[in-house]
């Protein structure tokens, strides 16, 4: 059987690592639309579904769980390989890896104020769920949760957010708003899970809050964050949400605080330079104005 072209397997690997065809058209700076048509090709070649869809979501099939692994592997070699062979990047391309929540919710809509501040400064986005140990690609700025692994990636400044729980607004009344953290435990808790557990979880925020859980919750578990607050706004029951992630969505109506108790971790992101010797020539004005936007 003849490979399928480069252009299908791309979007596919990307909302096969995500689980999100929406996030995956953001990393690849495509339309939603276009990976969804690209998907729905490679399926037809194949003969297979790869993907469940489910109203606004959707879901990897055994087989589309099979074959994303084994593309993302083969692309991520591919990439370590090109890197190698070129022996380094391109001078004037300024990379800034993030963390993929941050980069979706909280980046995208701030980042036309830097390309209008410096315009001549050709910037790519590079976004992750894993730690910067595990990226392949050498990046000039990085950012991330605070306690994640960044091996030999130098600090450059830490940033504070606040974490408090955030549902759909449907799934509670506004005449029982705010609600008694003590009655979020009879709603279904939504959860991600990594390892290591580098994120704070539910029984580390109900700790923090001085409150004593007696009763053990119903947790819905999700491989990712960006799950896990999809399924928030779909209705499906309490995440925590990282206040810069979920201002957007909170200011949109898409997510409602159901309690006002919050905790506030004075630095939880933090901002990283690269390894390399020769550090690109604008690295300090990206470093620069992620600080401004981080302390506004």
């Amino acid at each position: 059987m003849a490979l399928p072209p480069l252009n299908r397997l791309r979007p596919f690997e990307a909302a096969a690592r995500l689980e999100s065809f929406s996030m995956a058209a953001t990393e690849l700076g495509m339309t939603q639309t276009a990976v969804s048509k690209q998907i729905a090709a490679l399926e037809r070649e194949l003969g297979v579904s790869l993907f469940e869809r489910r109203n606004r979501a959707v879901f990897l099939t055994d087989a589309g769980r099979r074959l994303g692994r084994v593309v993302s592997a083969a692309l991520s070699d591919i990439t370590a390989e090109l890197a190698a062979l070129q022996g380094r990047r391109r001078s004037d391309e300024l990379i800034l890896h993030c963390q993929l929540c941050e980069a979706f919710y909280w980046l995208m809509p701030r980042l036309s104020g830097f390309h209008e501040r410096h315009p001549g400064v050709e910037l790519r986005v590079v976004s992750s769920l894993n730690p910067l140990t595990e990226t392949p690609e050498a990046f000039d700025v990085a950012m991330q949760t605070s306690g994640r692994a960044s091996g030999s990636a130098r600090l450059a400044f830490t940033a504070a957010d606040d974490i408090f729980p955030v549902c759909a607004p449907p799934l509670v009344t506004e005449e029982t708003l705010p609600l008694d953290p003590r009655k979020i435990v009879s709603f279904p808790l939504l959860a991600h899970a990594v390892a290591p557990q580098d994120w704070m979880v539910w029984d580390d925020w109900f700790t923090s809050v001085g409150i004593e859980i007696v009763n053990r919750p119903r947790y819905l578990s999700f491989d990712s964050y960006p799950l896990a607050l999809q399924a928030a706004v779909a209705g499906q029951g309490i995440a925590l949400g990282w206040r810069r992630t979920t201002e957007g969505m909170i200011a949109e109506g898409k997510l409602v605080r159901p309690c006002k108790e919050k905790v506030e971790r004075p630095t939880e992101i933090s901002v990283y330079r690269g390894t390399s010797h020769e550090p690109h020539p604008n690295a300090g004005q990206l470093i620069a104005w992620l600080e401004e936007e981080l302390s506004a």
